[in-house]
């Protein structure tokens, strides 16, 4: 049977987690993973990620729909428009208790099909598939690897990266966990 296609649950569960942050008095933050596609004040990303506050006190016209969240801010005291693809959040959480939730973004999803197929022995559907783009398009940066914290962790004796360890500062930090 063909199934209606619908729309994606992750616009308005990053409504409905904002909404909850406000009602209880915490401060919304978005992790986003920078890319082309994304307008936020390049000098403020560190490690192709930025977080940032969406409560009302932090920003003006905020819009959370359902393509782009858009809003205006200040980043160093000069006003800033904001614009990030909801396919490019990778978490909504509250800034004093860490409570939110995670998403799956594009890049994560085409890395683990690039690994999945040469654990059976194929060619890299993520180099095949984009190699034309990437020899038409001009580079805009360094693909980097995002890192939650601030401090980069040494990996695992068995290649796999070490969870984060906490900064010790005393404020929450995201954790992603898989």
């Amino acid at each position: 049977m063909n199934e209606p296609t619908t729309t994606s649950t992750r616009p308005y569960l990053i409504r409905a987690l904002h909404e909850w942050c406000t009602d209880n008095g915490l401060t919304p933050y978005l992790a986003v993973k920078v890319d082309r596609s994304v307008q936020v004040p390049r000098e403020f990303v560190k490690d192709g990620e930025i977080v940032l506050n969406v409560g009302y006190d932090a920003t003006g016209n905020l819009q959370l729909g359902n393509e782009y969240i858009e809003f205006k801010a200040r980043f160093g005291g000069k006003p800033r428009e904001i614009m990030v693809p909801v396919e490019r959040v990778q978490a909504i959480y509250a800034r004093e208790s860490g409570q939110g939730m995670s998403f799956p973004v594009v890049d994560d999803l085409l890395s683990e099909l690039s690994d999945a197929a040469a654990d059976v022995g194929l060619s890299d559907p993520v180099d095949e598939a984009f190699e034309a783009e990437a020899d038409s398009d001009d580079a805009s940066g360094p693909v980097v690897q995002l890192v939650t914290t601030s401090t980069k962790v040494p990996s695992a004796e068995d290649g796999q990266p070490r969870p984060p360890t906490p900064s010790g500062n005393g404020r929450p930090a995201f954790k992603r966990v898989k």
